[in-house]
């Protein structure tokens, strides 16, 4: 049996080589419950069996092996994820932080049932007065953009030749200084004030003073309104970089200096004056305590509850390592593994580099020995991790905001989600399969225990997950269904005496919970300056007349123009994406380039869902590619190389979003317009997802490789199924099949010309 070429002899008996930031290899004992080996190694040791060879499961571990997020990997992943707090408090600041955060979980979860009688603005200006102060306490100052804490002090550069490196040094100082302070105090009173009882000679006075103030501000009211502005901004900057805070002061400045540009223009408006924006940020349904904080406060905040709970009980083990004893007999069980953890977790998460680090922490070391070169399996974990935001029944922030902005229920957005998740897996793996046959990977034997068994013993992580569905569909709201699922998440923990949720576990899990929507409130709360100016300035629909207008000058056919507004609309959001997080993504697309859709006759559904996906996309497009560039922090690969493999893998779901737009038959894939229309429309998407797969990747499984001509034609094939009428998709069809024919017809040209290759291993597939 040939040498394993990644397990020299030299390697200690019963270590596996781990997975480093850097891409440096170090021995460490074999997981516990959960072992990987290429067929002929020594079985390692450190793994419980049964008795038969299969390992069974540490009962000390839950029965779910490596853990999901160790500390390592829990600091990797806080480096890459927007919603995660940069640093991690000790002593009196970390538990004033964990205070604080468990009494704002509270006042959430109550005001579920028991909502406060002023209204909902009050609730949300309670809320940013909780969490915002806390954002300048667990962000430090210096925290780098989004690409540069990619490369931090300490660390050798993704995608080096690893070696040795300094320790890395704490992200931003251990503790908050006193500036954090001071702002986290401001925050406080800035916040506060629109609630202040207290009259202040003209300004305070209470709630209702202060709406009644509306369009009437007084000094103190715009010293308020401009602190908190200022503090927003500065709190955007520490937790996403400085790209967001700039795109707000452009709006800012467009609100202001508008009045000023010539009124021939079409974004020319009649000019506002600094205490009319203040207003409309500060003291109206539009700006800081608009639709995008409501939802931070009213559903975002609820969910991750809910994921820190779920996380806290072992769910995390659990999805991964069912997954991985799914596949642990396949010829491809390293990339299946990979993809359906990332399915799983992302049901749990919805988040995607922080799902990306998560997966790869545990199935880079099974990739690795199957032999998948470093780049392109963190091009397969980034897709994988970024399909976290898509899935159902816990999408995306952005998901909760179309919600609102629709007036529908969650239920119907998930619903929309469903089939065009689906296919995005379906690429992926698809992707896995044509990998494993090109650069021949070899087959691994995953020692772990019976799904079955894992199913029977911790098959309970999936009660809750199923509850929220049926809640919403028995006509429970999202807040009540998510709640009601943590509470049975919560008490399902006790059937595993190791992650039971005794009282002070659950008040950390709900800290957590509260700690990992601290970024995403704060650009809500931001956001408001770019809706409120848009509503203020009329900006939304001069936008979209332009972007039609550029479309009607190259073409004139009604048909065209959509299509290649719809083409314009795409680059516009992912150029966009590459500069700020989904969440303002998302808004911005919205409010910006939604309506340009709107006005040719898309629906709204259909408009919604493709600024959600192209603003979701952005994670996983070059330049900044935020889920390669973990990817890349876990495998050691190059960075950019992992971000073209990335692209390759996720290539059908920057098309599949355009044939909502395209023709009325996309609706199907949403789910709308009866079970006819939906299944034609799987069914002709799921071909071109199939064969856009064929063509990025060059082979044909079950055949053999295609060649340059059968890769253009399939590539042509896959644009043209994507417009869902009758005579394009016979045309699709037709060129799939020709390309399909061509890979035949090369496989029997180069079957006569060659023979076995010498000197090939032989390896059983197990």
């Amino acid at each position: 049996m040939p040498r394993d070429p990644d397990h020299p002899a030299g390697d200690p008996v019963g270590t596996e080589p781990a997975a480093r930031p850097d891409g440096a290899d170090t021995a460490r004992p074999a997981g516990r419950g959960s072992a990987v080996r290429a067929e002929g190694d020594a079985t390692p040791a450190g793994i419980a069996t049964d008795g038969g060879g299969a390992a069974r499961p540490d009962a000390g571990a839950g029965g779910t092996g490596p853990a999901v997020a160790d500390a390592a990997t829990s600091d990797l992943a806080a480096r890459f994820e927007d919603e995660k707090p940069g640093r991690t408090l000790t002593g009196p600041a970390g538990l004033l932080l964990a205070g604080v955060a468990l009494a704002v979980a509270t006042l959430a979860l109550w005001q579920v049932f028991r909502p406060l009688p002023q209204g909902s603005k009050y609730y949300l200006i309670i809320f940013l007065a909780g969490v915002l102060p806390l954002v300048f306490l667990a962000y430090p100052a210096d925290l780098p953009a989004r690409l540069r804490r990619a490369i931090r002090p300490g660390r050798s550069v993704p995608g080096g030749s690893g070696g040795s490196a300094e320790p890395a040094r704490p992200l931003g100082g251990a503790r908050p200084t006193l500036p954090d302070w001071a702002l986290a105090a401001l925050a406080l009173v800035a916040c506060l004030y629109p609630v202040l009882p207290i009259r202040l000679g003209a300004g305070g006075g209470g709630y209702n003073a202060f709406l009644d103030r509306q369009g009437l501000l007084v000094p103190l009211d715009l010293v308020m309104g401009t602190v908190l502005l200022l503090l927003l901004l500065e709190a955007c900057r520490r937790t996403t970089g400085w790209i967001l805070p700039a795109v707000c002061l452009l709006f800012l400045g467009y609100g202001y200096y508008g009045g000023l540009l010539p009124q021939s223009w079409p974004i020319a408006h009649a000019g506002l004056d600094f205490t009319q924006l203040v207003d409309a940020f500060y003291n109206s349904d539009s700006g800081f305590y608009g639709t995008p904080l409501d939802v931070a406060a009213s559903y975002i905040v609820l969910f991750t509850i809910y994921g820190a709970v779920l996380d806290f009980s072992g769910a995390g083990r659990f999805f991964v390592n069912l997954s991985t004893a799914a596949f642990r007999r396949s010829r491809t069980a390293a990339g299946r593994t990979a993809v359906a953890s990332g399915f799983l977790l992302g049901t749990v998460s919805g988040s995607g580099a922080a799902t990306t680090v998560s997966i790869g922490a545990v199935t880079w070391p099974i990739l690795r020995r199957a032999g998948y070169p470093p780049e392109r399996a963190g091009g397969m974990l980034a897709a994988a991790g970024v399909g976290a935001i898509l899935s159902p029944p816990t999408l995306g922030a952005a998901a909760f905001i179309i919600a609102e902005y629709l007036g529908v229920s969650y239920l119907q957005v998930l619903g929309w989600a469903t089939v065009p998740t689906v296919l995005y897996y379906l690429g992926i793996l698809l992707a896995v399969e044509i990998d494993a046959r090109r650069s021949g990977v070899r087959p691994v034997l995953i020692d772990t225990a019976s799904p079955w068994r894992l199913l029977a013993r911790f098959g309970y992580h999936f009660a809750s997950l199923v509850a929220i569905v049926v809640l919403l569909a028995v006509g429970f709201s999202a807040t009540r269904a998510v709640v009601l699922a943590t509470v049975l998440a919560a008490a399902l923990s006790f059937l595993d005496r190791a992650h039971r949720l005794t009282p002070a576990r659950l008040a950390a899990a709900l800290a957590a919970g509260v700690r990992g929507v601290l970024a995403v409130t704060a650009v809500c709360a931001a956001a408001g300056i770019i809706t409120a100016t848009t509503t203020k300035t009329g900006l939304g629909p001069q936008a979209a007349a332009l972007l039609v207008s550029g479309a009607q000058a190259v073409a004139s056919d009604p048909t065209l123009v959509l299509a290649l507004t719809a083409v314009l609309a795409a680059v516009a959001l992912s150029l966009l994406g590459l500069a700020v997080p989904v969440t303002a993504s998302f808004i911005i697309g919205w409010v910006i380039i939604g309506p340009a859709l709107l006005d040719l006759g898309v629906s709204t559904p259909a408009v919604a869902m493709f600024v959600f996906y192209f603003a979701v996309l952005s994670e996983v497009s070059p330049p900044t590619a935020l889920a390669a560039v973990a990817a890349a922090a876990v495998t050691g690969g190059r960075l950019v190389p992992t971000m073209w493999q990335t692209l390759r893998y996720a290539l059908p779901a920057y098309l599949t979003p355009i044939a909502f737009v395209l023709t009325p038959a996309g609706l199907g894939l949403l789910g709308i317009g009866g079970a006819r229309r939906i299944a034609i429309a799987a069914v002709v998407v799921a071909l071109s997802v199939a064969v856009l797969a064929v063509a990025a990747g060059g082979w044909l499984p079950g055949v053999g490789p295609a060649g340059v001509p059968e890769r253009v034609l399939g590539a042509l094939a896959g644009v043209t199924l994507l417009w869902l009428e009758p005579v394009p998709v016979a045309v699709g069809v037709a060129l799939a099949a020709v390309a399909g024919t061509g890979v035949l017809v090369r496989r029997g040209s180069a079957g006569r010309a060659a023979g076995p290759r010498a000197g090939s291993p032989e390896v059983r597939e197990v």
